[in-house]
């Protein structure tokens, strides 16, 4: 049975490689350990088909060591036993190790990942690990500490083309493929060589099946199924893009923010994953400065729950673009996390008499609620000098309203009651320290 065209067109020297100059460039730090014959256990990190396993097996031929592979989707604690005996026979032989290539480790549990400790410690394992995952988050600490981290990057336009102008070379050496098709190749593959490879291979084995000499965009298309550029659910590039539709919000470019919410849709991301994190943009980028932001937010996820795709999608696009325009203020999100780590070092402070519910006769005797002041009997519904936080805690802020939006309105009422206070403290008529 005839290979997969990118299995055929897996390189087989470094010269080979398309892309990934950086690590494999003349002087760059791969290159350098293949040509000192520096073998050493590593996380290559990147997306999908940019060459990870490629690497992986040409180090192991490059020092001439046995190779096993251990896919973490399919594998288990079989296949690591299986991999330990293997390699212990191995190193036993030939005083050798093995160089154990795992690819989608992030996918092993914890306990999993550290099985391989001793044995790399050992010497008996040469550890390769390959994820599309951010390593920080999803290697062990022990593995990534013993491990070299090496990030690959996708492809480029101009890498990717070269990958097809060989392939065909090699390949398809009978078939004229249009420099239009050959563009088309390249913007669906984006940046994966083996996505790119694949597509070649459906689209020019009909062609040769067909007897068909040149294959130009329209054959193209019709060959080759609809295939939807990359979003890795889950990976680095889901959060990469996320990321930046949220920091375009953020910095108040509609523009930013509607491109990249519909790259993801475009992508196959999921409208109500895209309308959640839009609520989450309203109440921590926007806050009381448009209290209107959040009611927006949500309106946009119900009016896509209704219409679903692609009609809601205008929804969500309208409450990006509305965020992007809106102002500013992240006051209560700060609040919030200052006193979240106060609280977590200060410990718990009683709630001060006066402000305790007493629904019994005892709680009345012994003082709890005594000299509360009803907000509402008092002129314009505040009581001035009234104290709110525990003992200790008087007069201290965390809330900070900015100067924009409604906030600025916020600030200036927060201003007047501040004044209000301090008239009462003076007059004497605020509630002293301790009291209560």
């Amino acid at each position: 049975m005839l290979q997969p065209l990118a299995e055929r067109m897996r390189p087989q020297t470094l010269d080979e490689v398309i892309g990934q100059k950086k690590l494999i460039g003349p002087g760059a730090p791969l290159r350098v350990a293949f040509e000192n014959r520096r073998p050493h256990s590593m996380i290559l990190w990147g997306p999908p088909g940019v060459g990870k396993t490629t690497l992986a097996r040409l180090m192991a031929n490059a020092f001439d060591l046995p190779f096993i592979a251990i896919s973490a989707v399919l594998g288990g604690v079989k296949d690591i036993r299986d991999a330990v005996d293997a390699a212990r026979r191995t190193m036993a032989a030939t005083g050798r190790p093995t160089v154990v290539f795992v690819d989608e480790v992030h996918r092993f549990s914890k306990s999993q990942q550290d099985a391989f400790l001793p044995h790399v410690e050992s010497g008996l394992f040469i550890f390769v690990g390959a994820t599309t995952e951010n390593p920080s988050f999803e290697v062990v600490g022990a593995l990534l500490s013993r491990s070299t981290v090496y990030q690959l990057t996708s492809l480029s336009a101009d890498e990717t083309m070269e990958l097809i102008n060989r392939a065909l070379a090699r390949e398809f050496p009978e078939l004229k493929v249009t420099d239009e098709a050959k563009g088309i190749l390249v913007s669906l593959a984006d940046g994966d060589a083996r996505r790119c490879l694949n597509a070649l291979d459906v689209c020019c084995t009909m062609a040769r099946e067909r007897h068909v000499a040149e294959v130009d965009a329209a054959f193209l298309r019709k060959t080759t199924p609809a295939t939807l550029r990359r979003f890795d659910k889950g990976g680095d590039n889901f959060y990469d893009q996320i990321s930046a539709m949220h920091k375009s919000v953020r910095g108040s470019d509609p523009d930013g923010a509607l491109y990249w919410m519909m790259r993801m849709l475009d992508g196959g991301c999921d409208p109500r994953y895209i309308a959640r994190r839009l609520m989450r943009m309203a109440v921590e980028d926007i806050g009381l400065a448009d209290p209107r932001a959040a009611t927006v937010a949500v309106e946009a996820a119900e009016i896509y729950e209704r219409l679903g795709s692609p009609e809601g999608e205008l929804a969500l696009g309208q409450a990006a673009v509305y965020l992007a325009c809106a102002p500013k203020s992240n006051a209560v999100y700060k609040a919030m996390n200052e006193l979240r780590e106060f609280i977590r070092k200060d410990g718990s402070r009683p709630v001060p008499m006066h402000l305790r519910n007493a629904p019994t006769k005892l709680m009345k005797d012994l003082g709890y609620k005594e000299g509360y002041r009803y907000a509402h009997d008092e002129p314009g519904a505040f009581a001035a000098g009234e104290v709110y936080l525990p003992e200790g805690l008087e007069g201290r802020r965390w809330y900070v309203p900015t100067d924009r939006g409604l906030e600025a309105k916020i600030a200036e009422k927060l201003k007047g009651l501040e004044a209000l206070n301090e008239a009462a403290r003076k007059a004497g008529r605020g509630r002293r320290r301790g009291q209560g």
